[in-house]
């Protein structure tokens, strides 16, 4: 029963927020506690859900304060350069965009930190699709399957506690898999790109008053200095020679330069202030003399947070006490900028705090070790020589509905024990068990998940219907190139 309870509770809550029946904040509230009723939980459901909640209130001030700090950072303008420099470097084609997303998200991901690759990729990039009217859900798409990918780093976490779990060095688990990560960021780049392709064909039609004429996306930053009297048309490529014309150029611009007057017109929503800061270089945020203190105290934040000398939800606390302080010395203006960023502290926040629901009925009532116990009976005696294959594929569904530390440290020793009888070495299991991570960063009880669609201002569901299927992709791929390398084995 707890079986069929807790697949059918996930299968639910999934259907929910796909289908926009319910927002993910009350389906992970709704549905657990439901489900956790009829498993007969009863009055007892209470003490689950807030010992599952205790373990998430570290996670939701290091969310909510570092949606502080980086929304101010960009309110500044401390990113206004950074956008710039990829306008020009990509133009404004969203192919390139979208490609330039992917190598800036892989890259971040280098710290093992998804949160940190979340925040600077969301920085540094809603800012430029918001300008070219592309969707932002393609940005977390990208950005998830990125860090996803990169996720099975030693530091990273999954391969330590696979590793931990089944008492092997870390460099065994992960040295062998080094070619299954190589091809699963090629894969990553592959739909990056075709995504691309995609937002660029859906622009041509939908956006033409912007993708007509315009010569440099980045003047709209600039207010248009310098220009040029060529037009690259759409997307950046085209005709040329041409003069370009807008309805309202900018006072100042350079002759053949078509830039809108304001920026704003190019944005859909201003609710949220993640959302067109970096989009209007006369907003009366800015601190242009402010930008190499902000610059060095944001470098001093990161350095901090990888050094990990203190906890991360303290270095972003003083980080943005500090950041107000200085750029916003009126208490006045510091309670304007506190406010203007509460829809995406709140959208966070709460969802990190209702994903403790789901996680703690699945525990409490024991629908994880029922769910866990039931696949290992479930797995036919002639298919033991290949239970690191069966792991791999396991992997991809199980660590998207229970935490890392579950699967782990819970459900792999018993697959590994049993998989021994059959010849297959606990590396190999190890190996097997990380190569579902792309889909399992997805995961609602993920918070850095959270953190990207409430700064991108994405639905989760809109972000579940275009990565789901691709992070599954890149797993059964990284699976498959681990098989056929040998790092994988089958007894």
């Amino acid at each position: 029963m707890l079986v069929l309870l807790g697949f059918a509770m996930i299968a639910v809550f999934m259907v929910l927020i796909m289908t926009k029946k319910l927002t993910p904040v009350l389906a992970l509230i709704i549905v657990p506690t439901i489900f956790g009723l009829f498993a007969g939980a009863g009055l007892g459901i209470g003490p689950m859900v807030m010992d599952s909640m205790k373990s998430m209130t570290s996670t939701a001030a290091l969310l909510m304060f570092a949606i502080i700090y980086f929304g101010l950072m960009i309110d500044v303008g401390l990113f206004d350069p950074l956008v710039k420099f990829i306008l020009r470097k990509l133009g404004n084609d969203p192919a390139k965009v979208v490609l330039g997303t992917a190598i800036l998200a892989a890259a971040v991901s280098l710290d093992g930190d998804g949160s940190t690759t979340f925040i600077l990729t969301t920085a540094a990039m809603l800012p430029v699709y918001l300008r070219l009217k592309m969707s932002p859900v393609v940005l977390t798409c990208v950005a998830g399957l990125a860090n996803g990918t990169m996720n099975i780093l030693p530091w990273g976490g999954p391969t330590a506690r696979a590793a931990t779990a089944l008492k092997l060095d870390v460099n065994d688990v992960f040295v062998p898999m080094v070619p299954s990560l190589i091809v699963g960021l090629i894969v990553v780049l592959v739909f990056s790109w075709l995504l691309g392709l995609q937002e660029r064909n859906r622009l041509r039609t939908t956006a033409p008053e912007i993708w007509g004429d315009v010569a440099d996306p980045s003047d709209a930053f600039d207010g248009g200095r310098g220009g040029t009297g060529a037009s690259k048309g759409r997307f950046g490529f085209g005709r040329t020679g041409s003069t370009t014309t807008a309805p309202k150029p900018v006072t100042g611009g350079g002759a053949g330069v078509a830039v809108l007057e304001r920026t704003e017109e190019l944005v859909d929503d201003h609710d949220t202030a993640m959302a067109d800061t970096a989009l209007d270089p006369n907003r009366t945020t800015l601190r242009p003399k402010l930008f190499w203190f902000n610059l060095g105290l944001t470098v001093a934040v990161m350095v901090t947070l990888v050094a990990n000398i203190v906890p991360l939800p303290f270095v972003f606390m003083v980080g943005a006490a500090i950041a107000l302080l200085v750029n916003f010395p009126k208490v006045k203006d510091q309670g304007a900028q506190l406010i203007a960023h509460a829809p995406s502290i709140v959208a966070v926040v709460s969802m990190v705090m209702a994903a403790a629901v789901l996680t703690g009925v699945l525990n409490g009532t024991g629908m994880v070790k029922a769910m866990s116990e039931w696949l290992v009976q479930i797995i036919p005696a002639d298919m033991g020589p290949f239970m690191a294959v069966i792991t791999g594929v396991l992997s991809i569904p199980m660590t998207f509905f229970m935490s890392n530390d579950a699967f782990y440290f819970g459900v792999l020793p018993v697959l590994s024990e049993t998989a021994a009888h059959y010849g297959v070495g606990a590396a190999d299991m190890a190996r097997a068990s990380i190569t579902g991570q792309p889909f399992h960063l997805q995961s609602p009880l993920v918070p850095a998940i959270l953190l990207l669609v409430s700064l991108a201002k994405v639905d989760l569901g809109d972000h579940h219907k275009k990565v789901l299927w691709r992070t599954a992709v890149i797993s059964i791929v990284m699976l498959a190139v681990g098989i056929l390398t040998g790092a994988i084995g089958i007894g």
